[in-house]
């Protein structure tokens, strides 16, 4: 395992403690508003689309078809991190974090806007799934750009524990998007909440963009970042080699010299992304539509469950600073595998309690997976491929796992009348997801300021 630059040898100096804290909020509300537009989808998805834009078909092919346009923007994802990682590792993060708030907050405002289907026909559904588009490319370049500038401001030390941060953006974004919809629901009738008070959560996203924007405005480039680009800029001006060395473009070098890495980040994606989009979107359109409970029922218990989730992300983050990042996501991925065979179980009780306690114990597991996620993936790449490299690994992977997770679960419900194979799926994602970061080497205390990819053959001789 690589230990940390020692200071006096060209790596930046560790920010302030108040530098730090500005950094880790700034990228905490913005990524907190940025899942808030895109989980509110989600769940508009399982409660509403369907009897909005779907109305001809029956309640769950109306779901299934609201499922679709949801898992449709996770094919924007990849391409969101292909432009962003690019120009992230040319230009900076900071610049490339702004433009993706104001894509997602524009495209989410828009979709409140979008008229019905008993209003303008199939263009209803086709403008919903364009805009569902745009949400899914902004949210491809956010998620790289927000952890990397927390992790290459903060200390090796304690590295996991801050880039946790903004991991904790997708808990509390959903528990945002799930209390302005549980509200709603609260103060309207059915018939009003379907007319017209779905869309108000939706508007209120361009009021928070504001105020992201102004947050994430008045935080600094990533000093990794900038001693990167200067020691770049200095060895361009000494050789032509390694002038072109650094003007390759950043995604090729990735695939050259990290393709393992991108291979052993999607597989780690693989049960943390499927599970979670079980256990707070499926779920609703399973207690709602299955089990005929009402919204509200299943709104409180993902509510409560994404606050217990927010609290413990930190302290994930900070367990992989003692014992490494490998133990606590093997330890999250083999519990959310077995945890699957009770989910379903406890739902089908119907009482709140047992609801609660199965969806909050489902993201306990997720949450060990989740938490050290940010630093792991960013430990894996070198400074000037690393926005590309994690978001590509990250983001491609979710196609094949989050985008699908509710439509697949929808069908099985739908084509076998039991949640028996639903069990089995996710656990045969958690099998995929063990087996991939068995694979990886552990990268806790790895120096984030290397600005060029070592040779394979160093870096196993450095334990990197």
């Amino acid at each position: 395992m690589a230990s940390p630059t020692p200071a006096g040898n060209g790596a930046p100096p560790a920010p302030r403690p108040a530098a730090l804290r500005r950094v880790v909020a700034a990228s905490l509300i913005g990524t907190t508003i940025e899942w808030y537009d895109y989980f509110l989808y989600g769940s508009a998805a399982a409660l509403v689309f369907g009897h909005v834009f779907f109305p001809k078909a029956d309640p769950l092919t109306g779901t299934l078809l609201s499922f679709l346009t949801y898992a449709i923007g996770f094919a924007a994802r990849p391409l969101g991190a292909l432009v962003f990682g690019h120009y992230g590792d040319r230009i900076g993060r900071k610049k490339l974090l702004v433009l993706s708030l104001l894509l997602m907050g524009g495209a989410t405002a828009l979709i409140g806007c979008v008229p019905s289907y008993d209003s303008i026909g199939v263009a209803a559904p086709l403008l919903l799934t364009f805009l569902r588009l745009v949400q899914g490319f902004a949210l491809g370049g956010e998620w790289g750009g927000a952890v990397l500038l927390v992790s290459e401001h903060g200390d090796p030390k304690r590295r996991g524990f801050w880039a946790s941060w903004p991991q904790g953006g997708a808990p509390a974004g959903n528990l945002l998007a799930v209390g302005v919809l549980d509200l709603m629901t609260f103060v309207q009738s059915d018939e009003q909440f379907l007319a017209w008070g779905w869309r108000v959560p939706f508007l209120l996203s361009a009021v928070l963009v504001m105020v992201g924007l102004w947050i994430r405005l008045a935080v600094d480039e990533s000093p990794v970042f900038k001693e990167a680009l200067a020691r770049a800029e200095a060895r361009k001006a000494e050789q032509r080699a390694e002038r072109e060395k650094a003007e390759q473009p950043p995604l090729l070098a990735v695939l050259r010299h990290h393709w393992r890495e991108v291979l052993v980040a999607m597989g780690a994606r693989m049960a943390e992304n499927i599970s979670y989009y079980v256990l707070t979107t499926f779920v609703l359109a399973y207690c709602v539509g299955h089990l005929k409970l009402d919204k509200q029922t299943a709104l409180n218990a993902v509510l409560i469950a994404s606050a217990v989730q927010f609290a413990l992300i930190p302290l994930f983050g900070a367990l992989s600073d003692r014992v490494g990042r490998k133990p606590v996501y093997l330890a999250g991925a083999a519990g959310v595998g077995v945890w699957a065979w009770a989910f379903f179980g406890l739902l089908d009780t119907r009482s709140f309690p047992a609801i609660l306690l199965a969806i909050t114990v489902g993201l306990v597991f997720h949450s060990a997976m989740y938490a050290p996620q940010a630093a792991f993936f960013s430990e894996m790449f070198a400074t000037r491929m690393r926005y590309s490299g994690a978001s590509i690994g990250a983001q491609f992977a979710s196609v094949a796992a989050g985008a699908p997770a509710p439509l697949i679960a929808t069908a099985l419900l739908k084509d076998y009348g039991s949640s028996t194979p639903i069990s089995l799926y996710v656990t045969l994602a958690a099998v995929v997801t063990l087996v991939a970061v068995l694979c990886a080497r552990e990268t806790r205390g790895r120096d984030l300021a290397d600005l060029e990819q070592q040779p394979r053959e160093e870096r196993a001789t450095s334990g990197v």
